[in-house]
């Protein structure tokens, strides 16, 4: 007996994978309320009431303020850490990059109950937005460093040393040269982490208080076998949102790495 390549393997994964993906729209547009075959007709009315319903639209609200808000500080302070960790010699950086990195391996519901505690029993905030924000920077740091310690890396440090020799200071070099060089690795990062942010489940059922976001309104939602297909709507658009950013991240990740003429040794997409 002949045995399967590693190619058929491969293939047989991705479609175990992503079946079930490409049955939301079948599904999404489909004129009946039990999700299973055969399809009844075509229909659009699931996304009209998707859009008419108020509480979806006050959970997309909030998660959208929490993921552009949460992209922001993870992208910032991952340029921080990718510049030190890329630049610069210290005692114990491998430690401290592995530490920033962890929560990269971490269960999500450990870091959920470990900053649901932090929050209630430490600082004694009140759970909120604010607090999923800061939950959700914590998860998106470690994927945005990694996008941009790329970046870095692959800059030509003879670039800044040339404009110090020319006059410029350290930090002017770093707005003026280094910043444009490395702005499609940190825009790659900033999508990347929205993306994550704005899928999150887990942290934000911990720390979301009586906040709704989209993840957990859809998980919410599905006790009522009614309201599965407009939930099967809301994630085809969720879907083709995420593909269209990690593109768009992927995208400026490759014209980066072209304008630095490095090596592409893989991404995204």
């Amino acid at each position: 007996m002949k045995i399967p390549s590693l190619k058929i393997y491969a293939i047989a994964y991705l479609i175990f994978l992503y079946a079930p993906i490409f049955l939301l729209p079948l599904f999404a547009f489909n004129d009946g309320t039990i999700i299973a075959f055969p399809l009844k007709g075509f229909t659009t009315d699931w996304f009209a009431k998707m859009a008419e319903n108020d509480t979806l639209r006050h959970a997309l609200s909030n998660s959208l303020i929490i993921a552009l808000t949460s992209s922001a500080g993870a992208t910032i302070l991952a340029i921080f850490a990718a510049r030190a960790s890329t630049r610069y010699r210290f005692k114990g950086k491998g430690g401290i990059m592995g530490l920033i990195l962890l929560p990269m391996v971490l269960p999500d519901i450990l870091m959920g109950m470990s900053l649901l505690l932090v929050m209630l029993e430490v600082l004694k905030v009140n759970l909120s937005i604010a607090t999923v924000i800061l939950g959700h920077v914590i998860i998106s740091l470690p994927y945005a460093i990694a996008v941009l310690q790329t970046a870095f890396a692959t800059l030509d440090q003879s670039l800044e040393e040339a404009a110090v020799d020319l006059g410029e200071t350290r930090m002017s070099t770093f707005r003026l040269i280094v910043l444009p060089l490395v702005m499609p690795g940190i825009i790659s990062a900033f999508l990347i982490s929205f993306t994550i942010s704005l899928d999150e489940f887990i942290v934000a059922f911990f720390l979301a208080g009586n906040q709704p976001t989209l993840p957990t309104y859809i998980f919410s939602q599905l006790r009522f076998p009614s309201a599965i297909p407009v939930i099967m709507a809301l994630g085809t658009c969720l879907v083709a949102a995420s593909i269209l950013l990690l593109s768009v991240a992927e995208f400026f990740r490759r014209r980066g790495i072209k304008r630095t003429g490095a090596k592409d040794t893989g991404g995204f997409l």
